[in-house]
């Protein structure tokens, strides 16, 4: 009996480690050529139960170059706020920083809580 609630337990635990949101931000590439500039990118009308997240350069190893990957919804996570994918220089070398879910919105107003001069306002607007 202990056998099998412990193999139980341990296939739970495991699993539950492949279910949690990473919060660090990933390196996706590392290249020598800078990204284009950003495109104007219409944001269209607001949609219940979901954020908008804006479109941005990837980069396409195939081809090696850049394409444009289209803004598109993605529904909201309460608690969470999404990081924008981006581009960072570091010693003439161009780093993508691929975009992901953080924890840290504990009012639910949309602002990550080290952003919110008051991140526990129940009555913000």
């Amino acid at each position: 009996m202990f056998r099998r609630t412990f193999l139980a337990a341990a296939a739970a635990v495991s699993l539950a480690a492949f279910a949690l949101p990473s919060t660090a931000a990933q390196v996706g590439v590392s290249i020598n050529v800078a990204p284009p500039a950003q495109r104007y990118e219409a944001v269209p009308e607001p949609r219940r139960g979901y954020d908008w997240r804006p479109g941005y350069w990837n980069w396409n190893r195939a081809n090696r170059h850049h394409n444009w990957v289209a803004g598109s919804w993605a529904r909201s996570r309460h608690g969470y706020h999404y990081s924008q994918p981006r581009w960072v220089e570091r010693d003439g070398r161009w780093e993508q920083h691929r975009g992901a879910w953080s924890r840290g919105d504990r009012d639910g107003d949309g602002v990550p809580n080290r952003l919110d001069s008051r991140p526990d306002n129940p009555r913000r607007p």
